[in-house]
C-alpha cells in the first residue's frame, strides 16, 4: 500500500486533499463526491451476500417496511441473523433491507476499500457494512453517532439529509427512527458516488429499485464505556505488579478510637494516594488504551494457516533476497504509540529496526522483501531472528500471512470460514 500524501488531491474526496477534507468536512459538514470510485462494480453479488448472512460469525439484520400496516410497530419489523434463504422476503417484495456488518473481515476487496481511507487513524475505523435493498427499501430517517461514508455500489439510492435539531424518536418502533425529519438537501447516488456525513447528521436513504450501498463507518468511543474498559484493563495489569510495588496499609501510630464504625482518615488518605498513583501512571494508562483499541470484536476469529517451516529458513531466504510478503490478516487490528506496539489486544515493546518495521506493518498492513533488506547487514542483525520469531508466532495464530512466493495459496485461505 502506497503512503498517501496529505497535500495531493484525491479522486476519492472529489479533488480535495486529505488535509483539506479533514479541516473543512470531518465531523463538520457533509461532502458529496461524484465518481469517487470510477466505474465501480459491487464486490459481492446478491447471492454471495445472502450466503454471508447465513453465518453465525457474521452480524446481520433484516428490516422490513410495510406501508399497508397502520402507523406504529406494524409498519417496521427488525430481525437479527443468521438468516436462512427462506427467512428472507421474496425479491419481488418491495421495501426490505438486509444489512451485513463487517464484510471487510470476510472479503479482501472490502478490506481494500477500507484501506483507501488510511488518511484517518485506524483506531477510529470500524467496518464496512453492505446494505442490500429491494425497491423502496431503507431503514427510515435516522442519525448516527459516528462518521460514515456512504458508497453506492449497485443501482440508485435517494438520500435526503438535514441537520435536525429535534432528535425525538418514533415511539414503539424497533428502529431508531426520527419523528420529525426535515431535509435540506436531496441527492440521487449512482454506482461509484459517495456521500460523507458527520455524526448526528440526519439522513434517509431509499432504494430506487434493487440496490447495494456500502457504509464505511468510524467508531467513536463513549466516555463512560472507555473509562470503564481502561479501569478494568489497568486493574488487571496491577494484579501483575511485584510485591515491592504493592505496599500494605500500616497504622502503627493509630490512636484508640471511640467511633469504630468510622473509616480512619489515615486509611482514606492511603487508599486515595495509591489510587491516584496508579490512575496517574502514564505508561500503564497508554498501554491499557492501546490494548483496548486493538482488541478484536467478540465475534471475530482467526484461521491459522501454514507458516514457513522454521524461522531459520525465513532468515536464510531473506538473506538470499528471496521475494517475501508479510501481510496482516483482514481481521487483525495493529496500532502503535510512542513506546509500544499493539496487535489484537496484546502489547509489546520494540526498538530500533524492529520498531521501524512493526510500525510500517501497522501503517501499511504489509511488509515486503525490500523493507527488510536495509537491516539485514545491521550490526544488530542478530535481532532480526527475534523479529522473525515473533512474526512466525503471529502467523501460527492467524494474525499475519507470510508468503515466500511458493505459499500464495495460504494468502487465499486466510481469514475464510
Amino acid at each position: 500500500m502506497k503512503k498517501q500524501s496529505m497535500d495531493s488531491p484525491l479522486v476519492l474526496l472529489g479533488g480535495l486533499t486529505a488535509k483539506a477534507f479533514m479541516t473543512m468536512h470531518w465531523q463538520k459538514k457533509p461532502l458529496l463526491v461524484r465518481n469517487a470510485f470510477k466505474d465501480f462494480k459491487p464486490i459481492m453479488n446478491r447471492q454471495s451476500l445472502f450466503d454471508l448472512a447465513k453465518s453465525e460469525d457474521v452480524e446481520s439484520r433484516l428490516v422490513v417496511h410495510s406501508n399497508d400496516a397502520p402507523k406504529g410497530t406494524g409498519q417496521w419489523s427488525l430481525a437479527h441473523g443468521p438468516f436462512r434463504t427462506k427467512d428472507l422476503p421474496k425479491l419481488s417484495q418491495k421495501a426490505w433491507t438486509l444489512l451485513v456488518q463487517g464484510v471487510n473481515l470476510h472479503n479482501d476487496q472490502a478490506a481494500e476499500i477500507l484501506n483507501q481511507f488510511n488518511f484517518i487513524a485506524r483506531a477510529r475505523l470500524d467496518d464496512l457494512m453492505i446494505s442490500y435493498a429491494t425497491d423502496q427499501g431503507g431503514v427510515g430517517p435516522h442519525f448516527d453517532r459516528y462518521d460514515v461514508f456512504l458508497l453506492q455500489a449497485q443501482g440508485v439510492r435517494r438520500w435526503r439529509i438535514g441537520k435536525n435539531k429535534n432528535h425525538q424518536l418514533e415511539p414503539n418502533v424497533p428502529l431508531k427512527i426520527l419523528s420529525n425529519f426535515t431535509h435540506t438537501h436531496e441527492f440521487l447516488l449512482h454506482p461509484g458516488d459517495m456521500l460523507y456525513l458527520p455524526p448526528q447528521y440526519a439522513h434517509e436513504g431509499v432504494a430506487m429499485g434493487e440496490c447495494q450501498t456500502y457504509s464505511i463507518g468510524f467508531k467513536a468511543p463513549q466516555a463512560q464505556e472507555l473509562t470503564q474498559e481502561l479501569f478494568s484493563l489497568m486493574s488487571e495489569t496491577l494484579g501483575e505488579q511485584p510485591w515491592s510495588a504493592n505496599p500494605l496499609y500500616q497504622d502503627a501510630n493509630q490512636a484508640p478510637t471511640q467511633s469504630p464504625g468510622e473509616i480512619p482518615l489515615s486509611l482514606q488518605f492511603f487508599a486515595h494516594q495509591q489510587f491516584l498513583k496508579k490512575a496517574c501512571d502514564s505508561e500503564l494508562f497508554h498501554e491499557a488504551l492501546g490494548v483496548h483499541l486493538s482488541e478484536p470484536k467478540a465475534h471475530v476469529y482467526f484461521n491459522p494457516v501454514e507458516a514457513p517451516k522454521s524461522v531459520q529458513a525465513m532468515l536464510s531466504r531473506l538473506k538470499k533476497g528471496a521475494p517475501c510478503v508479510v501481510r496482516l490478516a483482514r481481521q487483525s487490528q495493529m496500532l502503535f504509540d510512542e513506546k509500544r506496539i499493539y496487535i489484537n489486544g496484546e502489547s509489546l515493546k520494540a526498538s530500533g529496526f524492529e520498531r521501524t518495521l512493526l510500525r510500517k506493518l501497522a501503517n501499511q498492513r504489509v511488509l515486503q522483501s525490500e523493507d527488510f533488506e536495509p537491516f539485514m547487514n545491521d550490526p544488530l542483525a542478530s535481532r532480526m531472528k527475534g523479529l522473525l520469531e515473533l512474526l512466525h508466532e503471529w502467523a501460527e495464530q492467524g494474525w499475519v500471512l507470510i508468503d515466500f512466493s511458493n505459499m500464495n495459496e495460504n494468502l487465499d485461505k486466510a481469514g475464510k470460514p
